[in-house]
């Protein structure tokens, strides 16, 4: 299947561009965009937004690759990252990363076989008053943070999770 925008995206992606300066201004929301479309950014999405930019596709396959907020293969429904940079890992970021594991049946750097969640670390998510903490990204490009966590507050966070799960779309199978 080729990679194409559907209607609704192709709007806003119109309207983002019509936002910057040059394409290439525009190039790191495009990629978000692209992300929230099609869960995930493959090559095969990366030249699409390539030749949608106008830019040389190594323009892209660098920004892509640079930042870690862009998954370059398929995450879970839920794409949780822990903060372990140093306030949270001296607050209990590595013992949540642990806790988590065992709550939700998957390592780090894995995402679990049913395709509902993917556990990842990250580097400083900017909340060191608040640690340990961390995010989570929908499959349908919404994310929410989560502070001043420990094992009660992480299972029930779970809990809604598990709840939430059944009405978002599987990035495995969007694209």
């Amino acid at each position: 299947m080729a990679v194409e925008f559907s209607e609704k995206a192709e709007a806003e992606f119109k309207e983002l561009v019509s936002r910057y300066p040059n394409t290439l201004a525009a190039m790191l929301p495009a990629l978000h965009l692209a992300q929230r479309e099609f869960g995930w950014i493959s090559v095969e999405v990366m030249d699409y937004i390539a030749e949608r930019l106008e830019v040389p596709p190594t323009r892209v396959l660098n920004a892509a690759t640079f930042y870690t907020m862009y998954n370059k293969s398929p995450v879970g429904k839920c794409h949780i990252q822990v903060c372990t940079t140093l306030t949270c890992a001296l607050r209990g970021g590595y013992e949540l990363i642990e806790h988590l594991e065992d709550r939700l049946g998957v390592k780090l750097g894995e995402t679990r076989e049913d395709g509902a969640y993917t556990l990842s670390e990250a580097e400083c998510l900017a909340s060191c008053g608040t640690a340990p903490m961390f995010q989570v990204s929908y499959s349908d490009g919404e994310s929410e943070y989560f502070e001043n966590l420990d094992d009660a507050r992480v299972d029930e966070i779970i809990e809604a999770l598990n709840a939430k799960l059944a009405s978002l779309p599987n990035p495995r199978e969007m694209h």
